[in-house]
């Protein structure tokens, strides 16, 4: 029979945008078709947000992203002052950028394997992805640690991603040099998780609010959105880099509309993008193109682009064409966590 150790032997590693520059061959598909003019056109509109010294941009994650190797892109770009906030999944922020600045890893493997052998043996598998399921409850645990170190109050999940990030510090930095978490909460970017239980972070509040369950930390999600929301008010121009669609796309698109709630004169996303594989023809929000968000009054259409496309091909092509480029050397940082 197998073991675990015949499984988990070979890492993900990130791709690093700094190392390839792909100017070149994303300007040659400016002259192609479909999908690859397409991206041309993004990586172009990325391009501009980072050169528009009054564009606020918010870059909106979904998917297993970081176990599939683009955490250190994400990374480079918050830590290169090209993106100013982040709104994320639970799974991408917690249970794969947290996880390994735990000192954990993710391990390539196949989709042909015997999932029940893999239940057997503590291995969970994204598609052609293994996670040491022994190493996830570890992440669940320290989670709830976090928790319990804290006020019992509500919270958003901008200032409890920010709990993470000082746990980090204060237990001798993280485990890699590129947690998305820890330069976050170094640059004060600030980080929104919508939908923050659904996660190993949700695990540990099960365990938190079990343990105390008159006085426990909570999550506040209208602090959340109004908190984003703040974000909107205090740019001049925003502008969305969209990878997979789900609640951090529409949470994103939304606060166009609860700013002109609170004040007349809110303007729409002037720059969005997204890289998405849902098919629109279902009516799912995921899908749903960036066209049609305009018609809610949440995005301009000068600046948009869909790209049809598998995050993995994309968005190292278009992060890498913004950073080849250099638009980002001119930016300040915004350090938006302190406006709250």
């Amino acid at each position: 029979m197998s073991q675990k150790k015949d499984y988990l032997k070979e890492t993900i590693q990130h791709f690093d945008i700094k190392k390839h520059n792909v100017v070149p061959v994303v300007e040659a598909m400016e002259k192609m078709a479909f999908s690859a003019r397409d991206l041309n056109r993004a990586a172009q509109i990325y391009d501009k947000m980072l050169a528009d010294k009054d564009c606020t941009v918010i870059l909106t994650l979904a998917g297993s992203l970081f176990s599939a190797g683009l955490k250190k892109i994400v990374f480079d770009l918050v830590n290169n002052n090209m993106v100013d906030a982040i709104v994320s999944t639970g799974a991408i922020m917690v249970d794969q950028d947290f996880f390994e600045a735990l000192g954990f890893k993710h391990y390539i493997g196949t989709p042909f394997v015997d999932d029940n052998e893999m239940r057997d043996l503590h291995i969970d598998r994204i598609y052609d992805t293994f996670i040491d399921e022994d190493e996830l409850r570890i992440c669940d645990d320290t989670t709830a640690k976090i928790f319990e170190s804290l006020e019992p109050r509500p919270y958003s999940s901008r200032e409890l991603l920010y709990e993470f990030g000082r746990y980090l510090e204060n237990n001798g930095g993280p485990k890699v040099d590129d947690s998305v978490v820890y330069t976050a909460y170094k640059k004060n970017v600030p980080i929104f998780v919508p939908a923050f239980s659904d996660c190993s972070a949700g695990f540990g509040f099960v365990v938190h609010q079990t343990k105390n369950p008159d006085k426990h930390v909570s999550i506040d999600s209208a602090k959340d959105f109004l908190e984003l929301t703040k974000i909107k008010l205090a740019s001049k121009e925003t502008g969305i880099f969209m990878v997979g669609g789900g609640v951090p796309k529409n949470f994103t698109q939304d606060i166009v509309v609860a700013a002109d709630i609170l004040q007349e004169d809110a303007p729409m996303h002037k720059y969005a993008i997204q890289i998405t594989v849902a098919d629109v023809r279902d009516g799912a929000l995921s899908s749903s193109t960036l066209k049609e968000a305009s018609s809610w009054g949440k995005v301009e259409t000068t600046y948009e682009q869909m790209v049809y496309s598998e995050a993995t091909l994309a968005l190292p092509l278009i992060a890498g064409y913004a950073y080849h480029k250099g638009s980002w050397k001119v930016r300040s940082p915004k350090e938006l966590a302190k406006i709250y």
